[in-house]
């Protein structure tokens, strides 16, 4: 891991840096010393490490719950550099949408396939966090919605360090999603957008249902897949106070 910039802005320290090829971004506590939970934030489709939203929620996850955050850049985002066959998938199915394919299936069978190499990336990202002093190995989180959620089903299946997830504005219309759900256990927190253009209601509540959690809580809003009211943040903080503190 090397760090390349840092600064610090209302007690939060930002720093910079890249494993390998991927960029990402750690939060802190300024003036952080030791272990702390921390919590990975999944980006959107066409967002980055660094979007609004994450940025919001990393702020207050370590202002306001000392906690830590970090955040890295999907394959062909960010300060990536673009994935030629994701590309190439990205076109074929824009293509097949405006000849009347179903939008949903596509989108799931192609976060499945870019699961493949983040699911990897992302431990080796918790790998090195945590061995850092200022984040150590305190207890594990996981936040991500739409492309965040699709990738991040897969991610909390198969990362026993996490113990708690807030996932959302994702379907079950794969046979695979729906199995990787069931190996979920750890506690969800679970957003619906009822009128969801991009996410079927159905399969946004078969996602819901294929969880394997004991404790499992759906929040179903109304409104379009991107107007997720801004009260589920509070409720976020909320959730993961509960499970990692």
């Amino acid at each position: 891991m090397r760090f390349i910039s840092e600064t610090s802005s209302d007690g939060v320290r930002e720093q910079l840096f890249t494993l390998g090829e991927i960029p990402g971004v750690l939060w802190t506590p300024e003036g952080a010393t030791s272990a702390r939970p921390l919590i990975l934030l999944g980006h959107g489709g066409g967002q980055h490490k660094k979007a609004p939203d994450i940025l919001a929620r990393a702020h207050r996850f370590v202002a306001e719950c000392g906690f830590a955050a970090v955040a890295v850049d999907v394959p062909g985002h960010g300060d990536r550099p673009p994935h030629e066959e994701y590309g190439r998938i990205a076109t074929e199915n824009q293509a097949r949408v405006e000849a009347g394919a179903e939008l949903a299936p596509l989108i799931a069978e192609f976060q499945a396939l870019v699961a493949r190499q983040t699911v990897p990336e992302w431990r080796a990202v918790l790998d090195a966090v945590c061995q850092l002093d200022h984040v150590g190995n305190g207890p594990v989180g996981y936040w991500g919605i739409s492309l965040g959620c699709g990738l991040g089903v897969p991610f909390v299946a198969a990362e026993p360090r996490v113990r708690a997830a807030v996932l959302g504005l994702g379907g079950a219309s794969a046979s695979a999603s729906a199995e990787e759900a069931a190996r979920i256990t750890v506690p969800v927190e679970f957003l619906v957008q009822w009128d969801d253009e991009r996410v079927p209601r159905d399969q946004g509540l078969a996602l819901f249902d294929a969880l394997a959690s004991a404790e499992k809580t759906l929040h179903a809003n109304p409104g379009a897949h991107a107007e997720v009211p801004a009260f589920e943040l509070d409720s976020t903080l909320r959730f993961f106070a509960r499970h990692l503190v």
